[in-house]
């Protein structure tokens, strides 16, 4: 009789082995995302609460730092190549913690433009350097499983951060407001020196993966700058995709409260349930799910994510105004599993694509395209998406059915080698068919 091998809880999560030799990364992922949850909510409350501008001015300064805020990115790229994505994320950090010290002093409107400028910047350029933070981590085999843990940090430190906020804005008043901002200025600077220790391989191991390719081959990668970026149309193609998941992602932060108070004329204590449900459900899931995953291509587990999306949407879209409670609550919350199970699906593939079609002399300009459309939905989405509720409460939600639904054959499609960038293999499976 033979003895079942019994399964290692860290397996049974779906964690990296390698996760207890980068406790400074994990740290400084844990601490950006908890420092975003502090503020996330109460940017605008803060500047008119402690300022004497009017909402309305305040608004138009923050939309206007993060339109300027948008080369931030492609600008990164560059740096990434050139000095790593270690120290453009440090860097990053550090510059986030002297725009949110700023916030205390910014009373102008033109300084609150500067001072949310450079907490976009910042916010932006660790973005774009965090997924090659995940590819200096990882060793073979481990990369999904790392952009996972990721995701759940990330979903962890925000949920965190934003009960924390809630809690000193509802005790403190503008008092508790300032102390929000300063712990957030903290927490940024506390990051930035996690990074700074970080060491993410040894020396020789370092020295080996540089030898691997020819000087020659690395100087012409990066002279082509983002000339050879732009003329990948795989990767161009991944990018338009993301914005499916994109606009999905905008659900939480813009369409969901205003649905359920606006729409379907509940409580928006409703509403704020369903956030908490999705940060609980992504963080106890995240790990387990992505383990389930792999070995399956990342354009199959990206192009479910995306179907499981359109399931969603078209559930929110159905569910009738003014409808009955029986309906509706149950309604709400089976939408919303799926909603959050689309994202633990959707993730690691999704991730691991922005890096396997990158050419690796020039990985950091391809992220920060990648990143660049980020930018760009978060930017836009608000007002397509506001837009769209005034004509009809099911627009919205028909929009991010149809862009999800769009977003499969693309992704499929990415499982056609090029001439120009043939099948890479990548840490969750071929990405063509053998």
């Amino acid at each position: 009789m033979t003895t079942a091998t019994p399964v290692p809880l860290r397996d049974r999560l779906g964690l990296p082995a390698s996760a207890g030799r980068h406790r400074p990364l994990i740290g400084a992922h844990l601490i950006d995302s908890l420092g975003t949850g502090l503020v996330l909510a109460f940017t605008l409350v803060f500047f008119a609460r402690g300022t004497a501008l009017p909402l309305t001015t305040v608004g138009a300064a923050v939309s206007a730092a993060r339109l300027l805020a948008l080369p931030v990115a492609p600008a990164v790229g560059p740096l990434i190549d050139r000095y790593g994505a270690r120290a453009v994320a440090g860097w990053a950090n550090a510059l986030s913690a002297l725009a949110y010290a700023g916030f205390l002093f910014a009373g102008r409107a033109w300084s609150v433009v500067l001072v949310c400028l450079l907490a976009q910047a910042g916010q932006a350029a660790y973005w774009t350097a965090s997924t090659g933070l995940v590819v200096l981590a990882s060793p073979p085999g481990e990369r999904t499983r790392w952009f996972a843990l990721v995701q759940t940090l990330r979903n962890a430190g925000l949920g965190l951060g934003g009960a924390a906020g809630a809690l000193l804005v509802g005790d403190g008043g503008t008092g508790g407001l300032r102390v929000l901002v300063a712990l957030n200025a903290a927490s940024y600077l506390a990051a930035a020196v996690l990074l700074a220790r970080w060491r993410p391989v040894p020396a020789a191991a370092a020295a080996a993966a540089a030898a691997a390719e020819p000087p020659a081959a690395r100087e012409a990668g990066a002279a082509d700058g983002y000339r050879a970026v732009l003329a990948d149309r795989r990767y161009l193609l991944m990018v338009l995709v993301n914005l499916s998941f994109v606009l999905a992602s905008m659900v939480l932060s813009v369409l969901l409260a205003v649905h359920v108070t606006a729409a379907l004329h509940l409580d928006a204590a409703l509403a704020g349930a369903l956030l908490v449900l999705n940060g609980v459900q992504v963080v106890l899931t995240q790990g387990p799910v992505s383990r389930l995953l792999e070995g399956r291509r990342p354009t199959r587990t990206a192009a479910a994510g995306a179907g499981l999306n359109a399931l969603a949407f078209g559930l929110f879209a159905v569910l009738p105004a003014g409808g009955p409670d029986w309906l509706l609550l149950p309604g709400l919350v089976v939408a919303m599993l799926v909603y959050n199970l689309a994202e633990t699906v959707a993730t690691p593939g999704r991730e691991e694509l922005s890096v396997a079609l990158a050419h690796p002399a020039r990985r950091g300009r391809y992220l920060a395209v990648n990143q660049l459309s980020w930018n760009l939905g978060q930017a836009f989405a608000p007002g397509l998406l506001t837009l769209l509720f005034a004509h009809g409460p099911a627009w919205p939600w028909l929009l991010l059915l149809t862009t999800s639904l769009a977003a499969v054959p693309g992704l499929l499609r990415l499982e056609r080698p090029s001439a120009a960038v043939p099948d890479i293999p990548s840490e969750t499976g071929p990405l063509a068919r053998r």
